[in-house]
Parts: C-alpha cells; structure tokens; sequence
C-alpha cells in the first residue's frame, strides 16, 4: 500500500472522528479550549502509535500462534488501559495543569473506541508493523486535526453575544461537528 495514501486517507478521508465516528465522548467534551484540544490530541496520538506496535506484537508473536486470536479485544484494551495509565502519569507528573484540565476525559482514553477502533483496523486490514505504526499515528493526527479545529471553532463561537440562548454551549457544537463531518466527507474523491 502507498504510504502517501495510507496517511492521507487516515488524516482526512476517514478520519476517525468525522468520518468514522469512534471517540466523540472525548472530542466533545475536551473541545472548549484550544490548549486542552491540544493535549487531548498529542496524548490520543502518542497511546495511538504505541498500542499499535504492542498489539501487534502480541497478536503476530502470542495470539495467533497460540491460536487463541479471538481474545484481540481482550488484550488490545488491556494495552490501550496500560498505556493510558503511563500517559496520565507522565502528564501528571510533567504538566499538573494540563492534567487538571483533562479532568475525566484522560482517563476515558481508556475506552476511546478511536483508539480500539485502529488497532482492530491494523489487525483486519492486515498490515504490517511499519503500517500499523504509520496508520495509527496518522489516524491520532486526524483526532488532533478534528479536536483542535473544533475547539477553536468554540472558541470563537463563545465570544459571539448575537447567538440565540438555545443553540449557546453543546447544540451549536453538535451542530458544527456535524458541518464539519460533511466538509470531511468531500476529501473522500481524494483517494
């Protein structure tokens, strides 16, 4: 496969968030602040391209010569809940306010089926490692991508005092999420 196309079908045609839909919880709730998007973002890339290399080592190395392949959702989320782990103490110990504004939704990395959702991708697609790394840190760069054009489209709708109440907060972002889901449709004539 064309690495060229593997990225930019990752970054933009399929893109996790608005194209395939899998880690909405945390694109919506850490999309307020641009700094937070950010963070959000870099720390869904980095536990992205890690358990891509861990998973599949263990399904390539364990699973599948033990052939006990059905237990890949068991052991990819036991990678993805490890990693997350690592990654909320590095924050933690590294950026104390980053951590604070993360709150809940750093934790929650955990269950991000956007995370889940690549390596399982990886797994049926039947890349190699140098794929996988490759697809899924270019997938963690489209939830980057995503997060940050959100929050600071929030930004800037939160300064705007002519908007009706009823639209003020999660429905306007709703809203804009989806607008920019149909926007992102329009790269798919790309590849």
């Amino acid at each position: 496969m064309n690495i060229f196309t593997l990225i930019l079908g990752a970054l933009l045609v399929n893109n996790v968030v608005l194209a395939k839909f899998l880690g909405i919880c945390g694109f919506l709730g850490v999309s307020k602040k641009i700094e937070t998007a950010k963070g959000m973002g870099l720390a869904v890339t980095f536990v992205m391209g890690l358990a891509s290399i861990f998973s599949y080592i263990i399904y390539k190395f364990i699973l599948d010569p033990l052939n006990i392949e059905y237990m890949y959702t068991v052991a990819f989320i036991l990678v993805i809940a490890s990693l997350v782990q690592f990654v909320e103490m590095a924050i933690k110990k590294m950026s104390p306010e980053l951590h604070k504004s993360l709150g809940i939704y750093l934790p929650l990395i955990t269950t991000n089926c956007a995370i889940l959702g690549a390596v399982i991708i990886n797994m049926q697609k039947e890349f190699n490692l140098i794929e996988s790394l490759i697809y899924s840190v270019a997938t963690g760069l489209g939830f980057f991508l995503a997060i940050v054009l959100l929050a600071g489209l929030r930004e800037r709708m939160e300064e705007n005092t002519d908007m009706p109440e009823a639209v003020k907060g999660l429905p306007i972002a709703l809203i804009t999420a989806g607008l920019m889901a149909i926007a992102f449709l329009g790269f798919s004539g790309l590849v």
